[in-house]
């Protein structure tokens, strides 16, 4: 998995830096001829529309931002399109938004879809639905949906392509003392390293590859952070070189179910459980039990996934809820057996269902 950012295909002056584009596909094209499957995750369409509409900076308002994606994503296709041809690759242009993964069935069929166009030696070049995606259902950044992508397909290895050669001890644009971290075990660590946007004609940022990197590890996929204007810097990360920032990855992959619970819903609600709970849900891969609930956030409805948190606010968890909001709040702190007594009923012995349940281990 390639994940290009904006800032790494364009100019400054928002229009395609055609060298760059040229040599990264020359990579992916090569590596697909020695039968390395490869998925091409790509932004810059704002930033092309932007270009070709001759505006100089961004819009504020969505409307704006989709019908410039939507000129600027013909543009990138068309752009890409010749640049593959040439090297006698086929491409597909696959566009997402998080509803399309959010649906288990429609999660399935993407996932169907990327293979089925791998088996036909085809690079898929995915990008974000600018053009129909609203503020609910954006994915927020091609570093999220590159991790999302990658997870999806099983990929052995997410590269992330940006103007930065990795992470920095520091934010380097600050401290110039700052070092180049090889490995990363542990993302909290380096959180604070973590800065804003990386440049006014992207949104993305060491805080969203920070994000992308927790998915693909918790994934079991390794990530590589590296500068896009490196010469066979594909190559180089393909080939296991050293090469930008690697994240290691979990020793424990998250299956296909407990990745989709994990990552590609949106959740609705929280629940905080009490030291007990944590405990069991932890270390002893319990369900959760009402009686370990000590509070109840936001307005969920039952089957809704739900985060779950321990009393300090550290998120443990996600999962399905077998109640809804406001039936949480009446038998948070009871036992099970008291269900039918509050309720009226006991459709369920657990709130959470461990089968319903993944948890996050403390880095």
């Amino acid at each position: 998995m390639v994940k290009v950012g904006t800032s790494t295909i364009t100019y400054p002056t928002c229009r395609l830096n055609l060298d760059r584009m040229e040599r990264i596909v020359r990579e992916i094209a090569d590596l697909t001829n020695r039968g390395i499957e490869v998925v091409l995750v790509t932004s810059g369409a704002i930033s092309a529309g932007l270009s070709r509409l001759g505006f100089s900076q961004r819009p504020a308002t969505l409307p704006a931002k989709q019908a410039v994606a939507a000129v600027g994503q013909g543009l990138l296709m068309q752009v890409y399109e010749k640049l593959f041809a040439e090297y006698g690759q086929v491409v597909a242009q696959v566009l997402l938004t998080r509803e399309d993964l959010r649906s288990r069935e429609r999660y399935l069929n993407s996932r169907h879809t990327l293979l089925e166009l791998l088996r036909y030696r085809v690079v898929p070049i995915v990008n974000e639905n600018d053009t129909v995606a609203v503020e609910e259902i954006k994915f927020g950044d091609n570093d999220t949906l590159s991790a999302l992508v990658a997870a999806l397909v099983g990929a052995d290895l997410l590269l992330v392509l940006s103007d930065v050669e990795g992470v920095y001890s520091a934010d380097p644009r600050l401290d110039p003392d700052a070092q180049l971290v090889k490995i990363v075990t542990s993302i909290d660590e380096l959180a604070d390293a973590a800065g804003g946007a990386g440049s006014t004609r992207g949104t993305g940022g060491m805080v969203t590859k920070f994000q992308a990197a927790r998915i693909a590890c918790r994934s079991g996929i390794p990530m590589i952070i590296a500068h896009g204007s490196r010469n066979g810097v594909i190559h180089a990360a393909a080939a296991g070189e050293d090469v930008g920032t690697l994240f290691l990855p979990d020793e424990e992959r998250l299956n296909s179910r407990k990745r989709w619970l994990a990552f590609y819903h949106q959740p609705s609600g929280e629940i905080v459980v009490d030291d007990g709970a944590k405990t069991a849900l932890m270390d002893a891969g319990k369900s959760l039990l009402p009686i370990g609930i000590t509070k109840v956030i936001g307005d969920f409805a039952a089957g809704d996934l739900v985060i779950v948190r321990d009393e300090e606010g550290k998120e443990i968890g996600r999962g399905l809820t077998n109640y809804a909001a406001k039936e949480v709040e009446l038998i948070k702190g009871h036992h099970s057996e008291e269900l039918p007594r509050i309720l009226g009923r006991k459709d369920y012995e657990e709130v959470i269902h461990r089968d319903n349940l993944v948890l996050f281990p403390e880095e």
